[in-house]
């Protein structure tokens, strides 16, 4: 650890005791080739500053962002013998990592292979591809299928990091086989909690409360360092050899949105549930200092918050049979044909509201979820006996909430098809009594960001490379091609650990070579 660096980090008293308690099939909008090259764009606060500073203090990696992507790409670099700063605007370090449920896509690992698994990197890749119509950029979708199998791998024997194998949902909705890994309680608050303290356990020095808000670089694009303030408003510069992006998307920008993805930053219903950091800041620096962006109109939706409450409701409910029925008391969409694309389904409902319609066999999938628990002790979910009661319960129109459950039950019989597309067969068909919950569509992170090679150092958009810029996480272009439909199961966090490690690794072999 270098001495200046040691010395801040424990006179301040900041390192992070964040992430202690730590104990989503796609289909629907219009193709648009994902490498845009918006770099005539400029953001009003990019934060790129140009000219010659003092630094307080120097370290040969600085990675902003303590997400999942932040913390693997420090570990990364500390295991590389590299010394590391890592700032995170919070003062608890959470993010958006903490408001998933902690899943990892990722083929050819050895927990796959101990429950005889059959997968390898070329199905992943082939599958990545297929989701995506091709749109994914064929080097970042090759890179993460052959890393992230070797990164989870990694993460579990070199940091014990607890990874399961999530057998719930198998080989469906895009993968070809059953490759989600995640921890034993199925929540993000438990990965960030580990990786937290694997990397506190390597000597990163976890910087809370520091947002930084200017990249020092000279003309030719080198990062120098940043500048970051804390709540109290005193502001410190740090110089660095390499800097390492993992600040996440611009969910939280409705700007960005509006101009990037208007499909959704234009509805009238529109709503983002995701971390409010997410402001693009990363994004917008590497922009200014040259970078090309990709796949910007990407992005995770759901059609199943239950917004009064601040919570998901666990679409295990529809996926395993149930419906969203709106508040005419009628279907309006196939519900698992494009789970991230169904938010854009929902919100041009009235009211912008869907209603899950669910039994008591599609209930007993979610009964362990902590989401599902915290919604059923909160009242969220409304019953009735019959499916006229539970229109009455959810004030909806009688006949045709019976008509459409009446429906729906033949269709799971083979009895008719469904004019959405939805085969309901396979499973019982539902019965009363009924359930139901009340959600809404939402943005929940975006998946385009800044164009990266194999190795996550950033691109221009002439393809050379910006000189020792890295990123991973939300700030870089992810694998989920064009609009919501090309998103897998878990592939944002895929990404995030996968180009976090390359990033953070790369980024120590950059110094080193000096």
């Amino acid at each position: 650890m270098c001495r200046a660096a040691r010395n801040i980090t424990d006179s301040r008293n900041v390192t992070a005791a964040a992430g202690r308690r730590g104990g989503s099939a796609f289909r629907g909008l219009a193709v648009r080739r994902p490498h845009e090259h918006l770099t005539d764009w400029k953001a009003e606060m990019a934060g790129v500053v140009r000219d010659a500073v003092e630094f307080d203090m120097e370290v040969p990696v600085v990675v902003v962002g303590a997400g999942a992507s932040g913390l693997t790409a420090a570990l990364a670099a500390r295991d590389a013998g590299a010394d590391v700063f890592l700032l995170e605007r919070d003062l608890v370090p959470r993010g958006s990592t903490c408001m998933s449920q902690g899943n990892v896509c990722a083929a050819g690992t050895k927990l796959q292979k101990a429950k005889g698994i059959v997968d390898d990197a070329d199905s992943f890749y082939r599958d990545i591809m297929a989701q995506t119509h091709n749109t994914a950029d064929p080097v970042i979708a090759r890179t993460v299928a052959d890393n992230a199998g070797p990164t989870v791998d990694w993460l579990i024997e070199k940091f014990e990091i607890p990874f399961t194998i999530n057998t719930k949902w198998g080989a469906s909705f895009g993968h070809s086989a059953d490759r989600q890994h995640g921890m034993p309680t199925r929540t993000g608050g438990e990965l960030h909690g580990a990786l937290t303290r694997a990397a506190e356990g390597i000597g990163v020095d976890i910087i809370a409360g520091a947002h930084v808000d200017t990249v020092y670089a000279d003309e030719d694009g080198r990062v120098r360092g940043v500048a970051f303030t804390r709540p109290d408003g005193t502001a410190e510069r740090v110089g660095c050899q390499a800097l390492v992006l993992t600040t996440c998307g611009f969910g939280a920008n409705a700007e960005m949105v509006k101009k990037f993805i208007p499909a959704f930053g234009n509805t009238p219903y529109y709503r983002y549930f995701g971390h409010e950091g997410n402001e693009g800041e990363g994004i917008k620096w590497g922009m200014e200092l040259g970078a090309a962006v990709g796949s910007m109109d990407a992005f995770q939706g759901y059609g199943a918050l239950a917004e009064q409450y601040g919570i998901i409701a666990n679409y295990d409910l529809v996926l395993s049979g149930g419906i969203q029925a709106n508040a005419r008391g009628e279907r309006f969409s196939n519900e698992v044909a494009d789970i991230s694309g169904q938010a854009l389904n929902v919100l041009p409902q009235p009211d912008g509201i869907g209603w899950i319609v669910f039994d008591d066999i599609r209930s007993a999938t979610c009964e362990s979820y902590p989401e599902y628990v915290e919604l059923k002790a909160l009242g969220a979910i409304r019953t009735g006996a019959t499916a006229a009661e539970l229109a009455a319960a959810i004030k909806v129109p009688v006949d045709a909430l019976e008509k459409t459950l009446n429906e729906v039950a033949g269709y799971a019989r083979g009895e008719a098809k469904d004019p959405f597309g939805r085969d309901f067969t396979g499973r019982p068909p539902m019965k009363g009594p009924y359930q139901a919950i009340k959600t809404t569509g939402a943005l929940f992170h975006t998946q385009g960001g800044l164009r990266v090679n194999a190795n996550a150092q950033v691109m221009r958009p002439d393809g050379s490379l910006l000189p020792n810029l890295f990123a991973g996480g939300g700030a870089a272009e992810g694998i989920s091609g064009a609009g919501p439909s090309g998103y897998l199961p878990a592939a944002g966090l895929c990404t995030a650990v996968t180009l976090g490690r390359l990033a953070g690794a790369a980024a120590a072999a950059l110094v080193k070579a000096g």
